[in-house]
């Protein structure tokens, strides 16, 4: 029995657990750092997958469509996306980096036909480990990282290879760590653009998924021609150039807009469009207005080209491909002269008489700067500015002054967006994550409108129920939470979030009951194991304790408050420490 009678009750101060970019995890701990708040979601085997036989989503692979279209199949396969990924022994990129703040060693390298990546941090032989890396996400033109399972769950290295400036450094967002952050999720977010024929996680999970975790390596003919083996047999297949103009923009669109905040669509996934596909029925993206300066994101080229005089004034004649060529890279002794052809398409006049003598056109008009959202990489400025340095700032909204809420919007707008409620509130919700007090109370606003609209949508009360206990309205906040469960009950921040809620009323088997659930189906989640290991310690259940804590530490291994709190269970007499 779950002795509750002896748990202290939880005391306001907060601490933040270092876990994945894609999903903040506050925390709120009591006597024995017992509480858990998360943000509500919007959402060692052999890795090579072999080239499958048309199933019944109706893919065939690139070699079905070399067998007709060989001489564009072969110029496919020198391009960046064609090796957008694949298994880590092709091509591997090795190497050794010390993280200065963490005083981590991590090093990327090949032995016996596998490649491996181990850590450690020197003088302290608590932490070393290695690891089988499966896959590589990245075909080495801005960068590269790597991917490796444990117990079926799927992580990406915390080291990637910055190409840009020759290097290895820390993920994106981890530079300033103490720890080694080996627990950060593969989420479909983002393995959709860089993987063809993608598995599903299994159902309940965000990161365990069947292997192998997709069906062919890279960006494929079909993520932008559609399921092709109706066409191997004679019948038709999608031509993005022959689609509508959105519906030609959305192939490009799925991979290469990123917004301040993508919707999925309510019981669909990105990854389940298909080309010809009305994109936003899948997901929707909302963008903010910029103060002026402001930087670029690695993913935000249409967000970008959207802002650029060439396509205020083309419209919807102007696509990606009036520029560039998916089917073929574009060697570096050309680059200059094929993008002045491009150009000089429409700006004839300027040939000779606008600087014959520079011919690069992108150096002034096109120039690569830093991006804001990945570190040591560099991203072509898709507003095209007249001047270099003179662009405009990304209009995603009308300019607010400083001290007003910004204004968000969807982008691109359509009928069907002018009046979406919900993923406009979903969307705020996003933005509030911050913490910002003016962005939570205009998140509340709008979810509280959204539910009445829909009171079967598990997303909007989840994240109704978060704002709301991050205001301190618990009742209200578990009424949400528990009729978000009720529709959807695989949901992780809502199951954790009303344990928090259960833990602060006293009523601890309820919560650890809801923490189990949740900790087996994301054990990456190391606060969820956390407040499971203090809870059975505070309760005098040392093995169950000790259980959690070594649950913990096998996937997220220099976590300090873990490693202490284990010190403390093997000592003698045990005790569960701070």
């Amino acid at each position: 029995m779950f002795c509750v009678a002896t748990l202290p009750r939880l005391r306001s101060d907060s601490t933040l657990y270092p876990l994945s970019v894609a999903r903040r995890v506050l925390a709120q701990p009591f006597l024995i750092t017992l509480l858990l708040l998360t943000v509500p979601a919007a959402g060692a085997q052999s890795a090579s997958p072999a080239p499958p036989k048309p199933d019944a989503t109706g893919y065939a692979g690139n070699e079905a469509c070399a067998k007709c279209h060989a001489s564009i199949c072969q110029s496919y396969q020198r391009t960046a996306m064609a090796h957008a990924s694949g298994p880590a022994t092709e091509n591997p990129m090795t190497g050794d980096f010390v993280h200065k703040k963490s005083g981590v060693r991590y090093r990327i390298y090949s032995e016996d036909g596998k490649l491996w990546l181990s850590y450690e941090r020197p003088g302290d032989p608590s932490l070393r480990g290695k690891h089988e890396l499966l896959y590589y996400i990245g075909q080495g033109r801005r960068g590269r990282t790597y991917l490796y399972s444990v117990d079926g769950f799927l992580f990406e290295a915390p080291v990637n290879w910055y190409t840009d400036r020759r290097l290895w450094d820390m993920a994106p967002a981890y530079g300033n760590v103490r720890e080694a952050p080996m627990n950060l999720p593969v989420l479909t977010s983002c393995l959709d653009c860089h993987v063809s024929g993608i598995k599903p996680p299994i159902a309940g999970t965000e990161n365990r998924y069947t292997m192998p975790v997709f069906s062919y390596s890279g960006v494929t003919c079909e993520r932008c021609h559609g399921p092709g083996a109706a066409h191997v047999n004679g019948g038709a297949i999608v031509n993005p150039s022959k689609l509508p103009a959105d519906r030609r923009d959305a192939v490009c669109m799925q991979c290469h807009l990123e917004g301040n905040a993508a919707i999925e669509r309510p019981g669909k996934h990105l990854y389940q469009f298909r080309p010809g596909d009305d994109l936003s029925d899948y997901i929707r993206y909302y963008v903010r207005a910029e103060e002026p300066g402001s930087g670029l994101r690695a993913a935000s080229q249409f967000e970008a080209l959207a802002q650029s005089m060439c396509k205020k004034k083309s419209g919807a004649a102007m696509s990606c491909t009036s520029c560039h060529n998916p089917h073929r890279a574009v060697p570096t002794e050309e680059r200059v002269a094929f993008y002045r052809e491009k150009c000089l398409a429409c700006h004839t006049g300027l040939a000779t008489k606008h600087h014959a003598n520079q011919p690069d056109c992108t150096s002034c008009h096109m120039p690569a700067n830093l991006s804001t959202d990945v570190a040591h990489t560099e991203v072509t400025d898709h507003r095209i500015p007249r001047r270099p340095d003179s662009g405009p700032a990304l209009e995603n909204a009308t300019a607010q002054s400083p001290s007003a809420l910004p204004r968000l919007a969807p982008f691109p707008a359509s009928p069907a967006t002018e009046h979406d409620d919900r993923d406009l509130a979903l969307a705020w919700a996003t933005m509030a994550e911050t913490g910002d007090a003016a962005l939570l109370k205009q998140a509340e606003m709008l979810l509280q409108k959204a539910a009445r609209q829909s009171p079967g949508d598990a997303a909007v009360l989840s994240s109704l129920a978060y704002v709301e206990q991050k205001r301190g309205a618990i009742q209200d906040a578990r009424e949400n939470y528990q009729r978000a469960l009720a529709l959807d009950p695989n949901l992780l921040d809502a199951a954790t979030n009303l344990g928090v809620i259960e833990a602060n009323e006293g009523h601890l088997r309820e919560a650890v009951t809801m923490w189990e659930g949740a900790f087996a189906r994301a054990p990456g989640r190391s606060s969820i194991g956390m407040n499971l290991a203090r809870a059975f310690c505070a309760a005098g259940q040392l093995d169950e304790a000790r259980k959690f804590t070594l649950r913990v530490l096998q996937f997220n291994p220099d976590l300090e408050p873990a490693r202490k709190l284990l010190s403390g269970l093997n000592a003698t007499p045990p005790k569960c420490g701070m």
